[in-house]
């Protein structure tokens, strides 16, 4: 069974902003599911977040240009109206991080890949960043 875990904006501005201080685990994960060795999730509205912020960087067609070409290896999660309530509910403080969190509990993701661990205050899911859970699954993900 392919690991299924869900990935944060920070991670996905890290591979198209070209961060350079991340980019380079960024992109070894974003490999892994070109290879098949992982399943990616987001949410449109993570996809909606990195398009805003992209676009002052690369511009409007640049940026649509590479959500397109990201798409090829992420897939979409909805946030239904229960994922909110649970969010708007919750102990996490930061709303978008509670409906990251809630979206990848609903649909039995691994883990949240995120530089932004700290914010999750939950323990019952993995919470790491790329460098994290590349290191601490290199091993199996290279024997799969």
């Amino acid at each position: 069974m392919k690991r299924k875990i869900f990935i944060d904006s920070c991670l996905i501005m890290d591979l198209l902003a070209e961060r350079d201080l991340f980019y380079t685990y960024a992109a070894e994960l974003f490999t892994l599911a070109y290879k098949g060795k992982i399943v990616i999730f987001t949410t449109a509205l993570v996809l909606s977040n990195v398009f805003y912020m992209l676009r002052k960087i690369k511009g409007n067609a640049e940026s649509k240009q590479q959500i397109k070409d990201l798409r090829l290896l992420v897939n979409i999660l909805p946030i239904s109206e229960n994922i909110v309530d649970m969010s708007l509910n919750s102990i996490i403080t930061d709303f978008e991080d509670g409906l990251q969190y809630f979206t990848a509990k609903e649909n039995d993701l691994l883990a949240i890949i995120t530089r932004n661990g700290n914010d999750y205050k939950i323990k019952d899911i993995i919470i790491q960043t790329a460098e994290e859970y590349i290191k601490m699954n290199k091993e199996t993900l290279e024997n799969e």
